[in-house]
């Protein structure tokens, strides 16, 4: 039985972090730790931890703000398991979680995994169109959560990734603190020649964001993120990943076709129109409810713009910046 330890990195998120707590508590496999690393926050979580140690094998650390990715790095260095486990602090997941875990690394070792995102039944109709729109092939080609990263080897996310102690030793942690960390902490990992794959019975739920401008400026900075991901490995952007840009920069130009060459204007509306169509009907079919596939539509648009817009402010930075520039990851909050 190898030792796990769960790594969380909180922001004033303290009310989150008890029901995640509440879910590693109920885990049917015990052989765990769960550290926490409290990053700077203004609503500190020491309390909430100190009512589950009685509970579970749980220590609190506290350190100046300087992002997620340094914050688990942080709980790297402190954790004593042989497999590392990093999950947000807005996750929650099954009992059988970590058992899940344990009997696929039993049958086919991997020293680095992710597992997908969901929504709950318990979350909110915004909860449930924005999990929709993150995980629909209409918005992000359907494969996040899948074996498959663009074609290529599977990148695990940070969310929802286990990673054994040897690439760990190997990597030296996260390269950067922010932008993408996850993705280039991932890229590195499997260049190292560490196999990585997807677990998929390993799901968590994710409560992602509960208003659509929240979730609007999280987009747009997964969109800078895109950018900053190809200042290190510049044959990871592909042509997919400007979708979200075309898309942005497609809609918001309609006005402009009307006036100087109307054919282009009825064309992008029946094509806009046909888009939203499908948008719906997919998404009524998997979620089964007509409020949320309304707001599904709502939740895509709000997506691509956000991810349209970052990735074009971040990508004109790039242009004219020097191309040996990279990100340092100095010290930043999380995104709102």
């Amino acid at each position: 039985m190898r030792k796990y330890s769960v790594i969380i990195p909180v922001y004033n998120r303290p009310d989150e972090l008890q029901e995640l707590l509440e879910c590693l508590a109920l885990q049917t496999y015990r052989n765990f730790e769960v550290i926490i690393i409290e990053d700077g926050s203004r609503i500190k979580c020491d309390e909430v931890v100190r009512n589950f140690q009685n509970k579970l094998d749980i220590r609190y650390y506290y350190k100046e703000n300087g992002g997620q990715g340094f914050a688990r790095n942080h709980g790297f260095e402190r954790a004593s398991g042989d497999y590392f486990i990093l999950l947000d602090s807005d996750a929650l997941i099954e009992p059988d979680y970590l058992q899940i875990v344990e009997n696929k690394l039993n049958k086919s070792y991997v020293d680095l995994y992710g597992g997908p995102d969901t929504d709950h039944p318990s979350f909110t109709p915004v909860q449930k169109a924005i999990s929709y729109s993150m995980t629909s092939v209409f918005t992000t080609g359907g494969i996040r959560g899948k074996k498959n990263n663009m074609g290529g080897t599977f990148h695990p996310r940070s969310f929802n990734m286990g990673l054994s102690r040897k690439v760990w030793e190997r990597t030296n942690g996260f390269l950067t603190s922010r932008m993408g960390e996850d993705i280039l902490f991932s890229i590195g990992a499997i260049r190292m020649g560490f196999k990585s794959e997807l677990i998929s019975e390993a799901f968590i739920y994710h409560k992602r964001r509960t208003k659509f401008i929240p979730f609007f400026k999280q987009l747009k900075f997964f969109g800078r993120a895109r950018i900053n991901i190809a200042r290190f490995y510049p044959d990871e952007l592909k042509l997919v990943h400007t979708f979200p840009l075309l898309f942005t920069l497609g809609v918001c130009s309609l006005p402009l076709w009307l006036l100087i060459f109307k054919p282009f204007f009825y064309a992008g509306i029946s094509a806009l129109g046909l888009y939203v169509l499908l948008l719906f009907i997919d998404a009524l079919r998997k979620t089964e409810s007509t409020k949320v596939a309304l707001l599904s539509i709502a939740a895509a648009f709000v997506q691509l713009f956000g991810y349209g817009t970052g990735f074009l402010q971040e990508g004109w930075k790039r242009i004219w910046e020097k191309k040996t520039h990279r990100e340092t990851g100095a010290s930043i909050e999380y995104p709102s």
